[in-house]
C-alpha cells in the first residue's frame, strides 16, 4: 500500500516495532494526527478467542469518561408516554410504523442510534435483515431495548459506545477526537481496556489479548501496552 508523504514521515517518528505505555503511545497518536480535520482516535484489540463460538463473544458497552467528541442522532420507536418521554429528552427522530416504513421503502439512515421498547421489538424486527449489517439493530445487551428510554438517550448523547468482536476476533472502538488532548484520551483509553479486560468470556484459554493499537483516522498505528 502506498501512503502519503505526511504518513512516511509520521512512521519515522517512532519505533513501529515498540509497544508503548498508554500515556506516551497517545502523545505519539496525536503527534502524527496531521490531517486538517479534527481526527478520531480509535483503539483495536486482537483477543486470543474464536469468535465462531458462542461462548466466546465479546461485547459491551460503556459511557466513556469524556464521550466520543461526536454528537449522535439517536431515533426512538416507541409510542404513547414512551414516545412523549424520548421527545423530552432529546432524541432526534420518534415514531413507529411510519419510521419504520421509511427505513424499508425509502433506505432513510439519517440516524446513528435507535432506541426502542420491547413492546415494539415486533415491529423493528421486520426490518432487521437491513439494520443488522448496518450495527443498528438494537438489542437489549446493548441497552438499546429498554422501557427507560430516557436513560438510554441521555447515555448515547454522552458518550456511549458499543464494543464487540468482528469476525476476525478483533474489536474496534473510537476513544475520542484529536482535540481531547493526551489526558482525557488516557482516561478513555483505560476505561475501555478495563471494560474489555472483565468482559473476558470465562471459556477463554491463553493469552486473551494478544494485542492493541491506537491510532488517528489518518495516522499510523501505534503498539500501546494492554494487561490482560
Amino acid at each position: 500500500m502506498k501512503h502519503g508523504k505526511k504518513y512516511s514521515d509520521s512512521v519515522k517518528a517512532f519505533d513501529l516495532t515498540k509497544t508503548y505505555e498508554a500515556g506516551e503511545a497517545v502523545s505519539i497518536v496525536l503527534e502524527t494526527a496531521k490531517a486538517k480535520f479534527d481526527e478520531t482516535v480509535e483503539l483495536h484489540v486482537r483477543l486470543g478467542v474464536d469468535p465462531r463460538q458462542a461462548d466466546q463473544q465479546v461485547r459491551g458497552v460503556l459511557v466513556l469518561p469524556h464521550g466520543t467528541g461526536k454528537t449522535k442522532k439517536v431515533l426512538v420507536i416507541a409510542k404513547g408516554a414512551k414516545a412523549d418521554a424520548a421527545v423530552a429528552a432529546g432524541a432526534d427522530y420518534v415514531g413507529a410504523e411510519e419510521l419504520i416504513a421509511k427505513i424499508q421503502n425509502e433506505n432513510w439512515f439519517d440516524f446513528d442510534v435507535m432506541i426502542t421498547t420491547p413492546d415494539m421489538m415486533g415491529m423493528v424486527g421486520r426490518i432487521g435483515r437491513v439494520l443488522g449489517p448496518k450495527g443498528l439493530m438494537p438489542n437489549p445487551k446493548s441497552g438499546t431495548v429498554t422501557m427507560d428510554v430516557e436513560k438510554a438517550i441521555k447515555e448515547v448523547k454522552a458518550g456511549k459506545v458499543e464494543y464487540r468482536l468482528d469476525k476476525t476476533a478483533i474489536i474496534h472502538c473510537p476513544i475520542g477526537k484529536k482535540s481531547f488532548g493526551k489526558e482525557k484520551l488516557t482516561e478513555n483509553f483505560t476505561a475501555l481496556m478495563d471494560a474489555i479486560i472483565k468482559a473476558k468470556p470465562a471459556s477463554a484459554k491463553g493469552t486473551y489479548v494478544k494485542s492493541a493499537v491506537l491510532s488517528s483516522t489518518m495516522g499510523p498505528g501505534v503498539k500501546v501496552a494492554a494487561k490482560a
